[in-house]
């Protein structure tokens, strides 16, 4: 399971609004000495990115929290985002391409046919099992404490 940590920013009915600040992940590679990628990550101090997410654990806003997601429902979303239109597009071009006896303008034109075929059937997929590409709060790591009245009034 891959998790993050976050901070509530916001309430929507059912779900919250968590704030995540994504890290690079230079800290842990061993070639971080003779990367430009350290560079950049260094320059921009992380970004920061909000996701809406169901609110199962009644989080409020404040509270830090972890968001957890399957490694194989990002591999399958990765999958199906990337590879599907991917391959559709190759295989419009493979058939553009025999179908005019080797005209390239009609292989590019099955290609883009396959590839926007490729991305309308992702999305497709997409919306059909949605939450299953969703990240889940797994716990709140430290909720925020309301403090009391300085001078309650008893009646």
């Amino acid at each position: 399971m891959i998790s993050e940590s976050g901070k509530v920013v916001g309430v929507d009915g059912d779900r919250v609004w968590v704030q995540t600040i994504r890290n690079s992940a230079c800290q842990s590679c061993s070639a971080r000495q003779g990367c430009g990628q350290r560079v950049l990550a260094s320059a921009t101090g992380g970004r920061a990115n909000q996701i809406r997410v169901l609110n199962r654990l009644n989080a409020q806003v404040g509270d830090d929290v972890t968001l957890a997601i399957e490694e194989t429902a990002l591999l399958r979303a990765s999958l199906l985002v990337y590879a599907m239109p991917l391959l559709l597009m190759v295989a419009g071009a493979m058939i553009g391409h025999q179908l005019s006896g080797g005209e390239d303008l009609i292989a590019m034109v099955g290609a883009g046919v396959g590839l926007g075929a490729g991305f309308l059937l992702a999305r497709r997929a997409q919306r059909r099992s949605a939450d299953q590409y969703e990240p889940r709060m797994t716990r709140i790591v430290s909720a925020t404490v309301l403090e009391a009245p300085a001078n309650p009034t008893v009646f």
